[in-house]
């Protein structure tokens, strides 16, 4: 990242973390050659990254009034749905204070009565179940050596599912290679009606995980593409060209 200007330089016990910028962007980084997250400083709502992208067709099943977030990084899943729906009710959990500081330092991540930021280890924050059930969790829980495993645990879904309302999604942001994971694929589909997912050019993996039959249908959605995309304020077809059932 050598054409970047360094903003910010440390680390904490969990590695390296690093905030730099050129003219157009900013990113949070957990390690040389990272990108962790990456924010437009013109436009901070419109996702820079394909797996956010993905994460965000989404919308075009539910119309979620709270959401859950797991793995803050920059905040860039939060600046989308802030500008899609600002009456959303968020919860953001992040395990590294340092890195919710430099959310709120470097990348305009503000807590307010619509957005609640968490200092916790995501398993902990959906085993106590102490949040009002939700309509959508994210989660996107990375560090610099990859994926966090807990993600993609039995235990992980069953917390999950608790605290899902009845019609609710989980949106798990994984890699390529979890699409040949058929013991993930089980645990998913023998908790959930429907288990979709969508490849990104990035080589993410992304699952969508519905409780109720029906929510995940890829019927007439053109006017759902159209309004969403204004809403946004980037094209989502892209996207959901790749989006379909995980089988």
């Amino acid at each position: 990242m050598s054409e970047y200007q360094c903003l910010w330089q440390g680390e904490d016990q969990y590695g390296p973390i690093s905030v730099v910028e050129d003219n157009d962007y900013r990113l949070l980084a957990f390690g040389d050659n990272d990108e962790q997250s990456k924010q437009l400083k013109v436009a901070p709502h419109i996702p820079q990254h394909t797996y956010i992208q993905a994460m965000l067709l989404s919308l075009l099943f539910i119309k979620p009034k709270s959401a859950i977030v797991l793995g803050l990084g920059g905040g860039a899943l939060l600046h989308s749905l802030k500008h899609y729906d600002p009456a959303m009710k968020l919860t953001a959990v992040e395990l590294r204070p340092q890195v919710i500081e430099l959310a709120k330092r470097y990348f305009r991540v503000q807590p307010s009565k619509k957005l609640q930021l968490i200092e916790a280890d995501a398993m902990a924050f959906l085993a106590e179940a102490n949040h009002k059930r939700c309509d959508v969790i994210y989660a996107d829980i990375y560090t610099d050596a990859g994926i966090d495993k807990q993600q993609l645990s039995q235990q992980f879904i069953d917390h999950a599912i608790n605290l899902l309302k009845a019609d609710g999604i989980l949106v798990l942001n994984c890699w390529k290679e979890h699409s040949r994971d058929v013991e993930l694929l089980a645990r998913l589909q023998a908790s959930f009606v429907e288990v979709y997912a969508c490849l990104t050019s990035g080589s993410n993996w992304v699952i969508f995980a519905a409780k109720q039959a029906g929510t995940l249908r890829d019927h007439d959605l053109k006017s759902a593409i159209d309004d969403l995309s204004c809403r946004l304020d980037y094209s989502v077809s892209r996207s959901l060209s790749r989006f379909g059932p995980w089988l």
